[in-house]
């Protein structure tokens, strides 16, 4: 059974991608916004064949595969608490303009 390094790499990358729009997808269904639903569906889809056609080939790709879910679940989670957390922040600035109380953030 051959491995090759460069197709690994590539797996990693596309079920981290993979993962980070599979987040995406999942907040815009939450968020109830169907349009960026559903380009975040296609996206997933897409991304998802790469890894797919290279593991079915190659079981160790299985393991490759597992390591760029995680990664992508992870940062993109990371990432998106972090907007958020700015966007919470900011909110809660513009709606105390006008107030005498000192802004507490």
């Amino acid at each position: 059974m051959n491995f090759d390094y460069t197709i690994a790499a590539g797996v990693l990358l596309a079920t981290a991608a993979t993962d980070a729009v599979f987040v995406m997808f999942s907040s815009a269904v939450a968020g109830k916004r169907p349009l960026a639903a559903a380009n975040w569906s296609s996206v997933w889809y897409l991304l998802s064949a790469f890894a797919v056609i290279n593991f079915t080939s190659n079981w160790l790709y299985i393991f490759v595969a597992a390591g760029g879910s995680w990664i992508g679940a992870y940062v993109s989670l990371k990432l998106l608490h972090r907007s958020r957390a700015s966007a919470s922040r900011e909110e809660r600035l513009q709606t105390s303009w006008g107030r005498d109380d000192p802004v507490r953030v």
